[in-house]
């Protein structure tokens, strides 16, 4: 019986265990131009038990940016900035990707220079509020992309894929979950397109592959994993019809399945039965964080790679306020309670594990 604490190899690498840590964004890119620091540098080493960690959301452009201090992948001053997070997380024997995450309509334009504003699919704005170094502010109608900027951002993420691997990365993780560009292409009430890049589900996915093959074919499919969250409802998105929801999701996997990425990441939503249909349709490495509201995923969820549901458990909140969790993981416990006063704006940015928690 495979158990959490088997290794796996993913992308050309042996992971000493099946556990990963989540992306948790927490804005401390203090750094001269949002850059990596010392500080980030100590906090992904204290984790690098994890068989998997997996950093929180990377801008891969400056416009990609939609909350304060968070951290960019795009200039060389950056690259170098990471390259003291990568050596201590190697240094600890550990594995490291750096999630690629474009906020696209998420965000708000006095976090942006030179005039810049949010852009997405659709100039439809999200309902809610995004906190700035002003106090919160409410989401802004993005500027719709047109096809030559879409083409554009692709790029961006394939030239950010580099930098990420330039800097020391073991590899990366497309953002494709929780309401940010690449979900919000896939979502109907975001994506309002009717050319190539929206309408049905054939065309609301193709940014997502597109993206996707891009990284791919600029680092190699075994450094490119992805990450979605099916019918979470995070910054405004409803994929709310169940039949265009399993639609969506399997036509994006059958896309996305003869690439033979590092893996695929599922933020789950309450519906275990799409999780069951998305395994089975996805023929490599299927990493999970499961629907354990409203508490934390915790050592109940090693259960699932037991019984086959994942191969890889990714845990959120539980790795804030225990940096050896695997090693609490195997001996079952004590486990330090999350300080759930401290997450940052009440989402997953500090609080991995759906649905989230009030602001």
């Amino acid at each position: 019986m495979t158990t959490a604490f088997d290794p796996i190899e993913l992308g050309g690498k042996r992971l000493a265990n099946r556990i990963a840590m989540a992306p948790m964004t927490r804005s401390r890119a203090y750094g001269p131009g949002a850059g990596a620091t010392a500080l980030m540098a100590d906090y992904y080493a204290q984790r690098a038990g994890a068989g998997l960690v997996i950093t929180e959301g990377v801008q891969p452009s400056v416009v990609g940016q939609g909350y304060p201090d968070t951290p960019g992948l795009h200039t060389a001053e950056q690259v170098a900035a990471w390259r003291q997070v990568t050596d201590a997380v190697h240094r600890e024997g550990g594995v490291i990707f750096a999630q690629l995450m474009h906020t696209g309509r998420i965000g708000h334009p006095s976090l942006l220079p030179d005039g810049l504003i949010p852009v997405g699919p659709s100039a439809v704005a999200a309902k809610g509020q995004v906190y700035t170094h002003q106090g919160p502010q409410d989401f802004v109608t993005p500027k719709e992309l047109a096809h030559d900027e879409i083409v554009r951002t692709i790029a961006d993420f394939a030239d950010a894929a580099r930098n990420a691997i330039a800097a020391g990365f073991d590899g990366v993780e497309l953002h494709g979950a929780n309401g940010y560009l690449i979900h919000q292409f896939l979502a109907p009430n975001a994506n309002q397109r009717t050319d190539a890049w929206g309408g049905g589900a054939a065309g609301r996915v193709r940014f997502a592959a597109e993206v996707t093959r891009a990284v791919a074919d600029a680092i190699g499919a075994h450094r490119t994993g992805i990450r979605i969250s099916p019918g979470t409802p995070f910054n405004d998105i409803a994929e709310t019809d169940p039949a265009d929801r399993e639609e969506t999701y399997t036509t994006l996997l059958a896309a996305l399945a003869p690439l033979d990425l590092a893996y695929l990441h599922v933020l789950e939503g309450p519906d275990r039965s799409l999780t069951e249909r998305l395994r089975k349709d996805w023929p490599g490495t299927f990493v999970l964080n499961p629907f354990t509201h409203p508490e934390p995923t915790g050592h109940d969820s090693l259960d699932l790679i037991e019984n086959g549901t994942a191969d890889l458990i990714s845990f959120g909140a539980l790795f804030l306020a225990n940096p050896d969790l695997p090693r609490r993981l195997a001996s079952g416990g004590p486990y330090n309670e999350p300080d759930r006063t401290t997450f940052y704006g009440g989402d997953e940015r500090g609080y991995t594990d759906y649905p989230a928690l009030p602001a």
